[in-house]
């Protein structure tokens, strides 16, 4: 138990550092069969979003996507604690006015454009599931983000060409993000397969630093939780018990 306490923080620093998709799925082929036992699953987790800002004139939903890992601790038959970390995972909102970049010929470029909001975090959900009707779970709890990069990307098509300006908006908006996270999951494979998740998170925190009125992200997640080397932990466990049944 104690080793799986280890890897377990080993891979969300890991995670944290080196968070490419290549990284996040490497950690999850090295570790996956480590890490899973009777009371841990371990898995990547990732899909598409819908993102928008509060308070924000003229914002519109956008759709973007995120991954990462999660682990599931077992407390019972119908009840988890789920936690992980999402280092591929963006807020923000799309269909804003430009604004002045303080510069005449961009200013001139882009009037009549568009500007998507892209803010960079390191999310990390924290849930309880219950489990209530076969492998249908219902799941509530908070979501802390590290904001790290972010940016406002101005967008205009001139005469059929793409024209595109990204100004660097990061320190805008608050280092850390909170609020509260509701959602529902179906598991497959009569309990024993990936899961499919719907999930919705409104922000707690005004993160906009200067724009007057209280700006919070909100989030619609649709993801699927893949465990990574269950199976294979799964028949270690049956080998080193003896039961013949779970070792096939």
């Amino acid at each position: 138990m104690n080793k799986r306490i280890f890897l377990f923080l080993l891979t969300i620093f890991i995670g944290v550092y080196s968070p490419s998709a290549k990284a996040q799925v490497l950690i999850s082929l090295l570790l996956g069969d480590k890490l899973n036992s009777d009371w841990l699953e371990f898995g990547l987790e990732g899909g598409g979003c819908l993102l928008n800002m509060t308070n924000t004139p003229g914002s519109e939903m956008m759709l973007n996507w995120q991954l990462g890992f999660y682990f599931d601790f077992k407390v019972n038959t119908k009840l988890f604690i789920s936690t992980g970390v999402l280092v591929k995972s963006k807020m923000g909102t799309e269909g804003l006015t430009p604004y002045s970049l303080d510069n005449v010929n961009l200013d001139t470029v882009f009037t009549g454009g568009t500007v998507q909001r892209k803010i960079n975090y390191f999310n990390v959900p924290g849930t309880v599931k219950y489990r209530f009707i076969d492998y249908l779970h219902a799941e509530g709890g908070i979501q802390l983000g590290l904001r790290y990069t972010g940016f406002d990307e101005f967008k205009q098509e001139i005469d059929g060409d793409d024209l595109e300006y990204s100004n660097d908006v990061k320190n805008n908006f608050t280092r850390l993000d909170a609020g509260g996270l509701v959602g529902l999951g179906y598991k497959l494979k009569q309990g024993k397969g990936m899961s499919l998740n719907a999930r919705y998170y409104f922000g707690f925190v005004d993160v906009n630093k200067v724009t007057e009125g209280s700006q919070h992200n909100t989030a619609f997640y649709f993801s699927a939780a893949i465990p990574i080397g269950k199976g294979k932990a799964e028949k270690k466990a049956a080998e080193k018990s003896g039961d013949p049944e779970k070792q096939n």
